[in-house]
């Protein structure tokens, strides 16, 4: 179900044929429960249709999108042929990834005892859609349940469930640090840069590897990659830093040769 009553004109749809006549078809919205939409037979497909069951059929699954909506008659007419199948499948989608979101909520009120309206108010209020809001509970944690003002039980079991069901998409970004030092000491030098070049970056993974002297690679693991270069800059920063206080040197390779 959406936070909304009713759909808008250009919104695409998911519906489920309920039934197929010579002139149109039915549809229920899935989204949207109780209402109904009619598919005219020019908005099935384009060119000539000799046989509409051709096109479509009771049963199926079909995504749409709205023409015009008419509350006061409870009318809403929508199209088909112009939906092409990249929006299809998107669309497909993302209405499977809201129906686990609703199935989530479901365990986090069982969890909390808080009821699921009270889950979907607050999470349709901040982004729109549940799926969304928890995949911003498993990247950002707490800064992000703390933009719900849900009860502190609620948002724990929030929590738990995003960090259970939501798998967080990951990138990684790697490059080639080049350190070196002619110091009696330089072993211990690039000792401190290479611990130096593991600084703190939220939601950033950084891992060096010894490749031989003088080259390390610095691999960052991240949620995007926004997230990941800022890390790659300020590890391979903070490592360079420390070898030219030292009088040695050091520089960042993006590509190996």
């Amino acid at each position: 179900m959406s936070e909304r009553d009713w759909p808008i004109e250009g919104e695409l749809v998911v519906c489920s044929v309920t039934e197929v006549k010579d002139f149109a078809a039915f549809v229920n919205l899935d989204e949207y429960e109780g209402r109904q939409g009619l598919i005219p037979i020019a908005e099935i497909a384009r060119g000539w249709i000799k046989y509409i069951r051709d096109y479509i059929r009771e049963g199926q699954k079909v995504v749409c999108k709205v023409l015009h909506v008419d509350e006061h008659r409870g009318h809403i007419d929508l199209s088909l042929k112009d939906v092409n199948e990249h929006q299809r499948r998107e669309k497909i989608q993302d209405w499977k990834n809201e129906q686990k979101a609703h199935k989530w909520i479901g365990f986090a009120s069982a969890e909390s005892k808080v009821d699921v309206k009270t889950f979907e108010e607050a999470m349709y209020a901040e982004f729109g859609s549940l799926y969304a809001a928890f995949e911003g509970i498993a990247l950002y944690g707490d800064a992000t349940l703390a933009k719900f003002s849900l009860p502190a039980e609620a948002a724990a079991a929030l929590a738990k469930v995003a960090s259970e069901n939501v798998k967080v998409p990951k990138v990684t970004v790697s490059a080639i640090l080049e350190l070196t030092s002619t110091k009696p000491d330089g072993v211990n030098i690039i000792r401190r840069a290479l611990r130096s070049a593991e600084p703190k970056v939220d939601g950033a993974e950084i891992e060096l590897l010894y490749l031989g002297a003088p080259h390390y690679r610095v691999k960052v693991v991240a949620p995007d990659y926004k997230t990941a270069e800022k890390a790659l800059v300020k590890a391979s920063e903070a490592a360079i830093g420390v070898m030219e206080r030292a009088e040695g040197s050091g520089k960042l390779i993006r590509k190996q040769k």
